[in-house]
Formats: C-alpha cells, sequence, structure tokens
C-alpha cells in the first residue's frame, strides 16, 4: 500500500471518530466529519488501485 493511501486512511479513520463523537455530544458538526470521512475514502481507494497499477508496471507510483 502507498504510504499516501495509508496517510488517507488515517484521515478517514480519524473523520469517522470524530463524526461519531460528534453526534453523540448532539453536534450537527459531525455532518462535516461525515463528508470528510466519504472523501478520504475514495481517496484511500483511488491511490490503492493507482499503486496496484503502478507495481504492475514498473513499480512507481509517481510516474
Amino acid at each position: 500500500m502507498p504510504r499516501i493511501a495509508l496517510c488517507t486512511l488515517i484521515v478517514c479513520l480519524l473523520a469517522v471518530a470524530a463524526a461519531v463523537v460528534s453526534f453523540v455530544q448532539g453536534s450537527w458538526l459531525g455532518i462535516v466529519w461525515v463528508l470528510l470521512a466519504g472523501l478520504s475514502s475514495n481517496m484511500t481507494w483511488y491511490y490503492v488501485k493507482r499503486g496496484r497499477a503502478g507495481a504492475g508496471r514498473d513499480g512507481s507510483v509517481t510516474s
């Protein structure tokens, strides 16, 4: 897994945790955290797929 994909996965997990905490406390700010979790989840899948496709070619993700 590329490093950027790992970073976006961590951001996704933290955003989900923040959303849960926000909703438990009764704050509607959790909606923003849910949106951020969705965005970072999509970024994670993109970078994982890009890393797999790049590994099959020449091993480089940045080219």
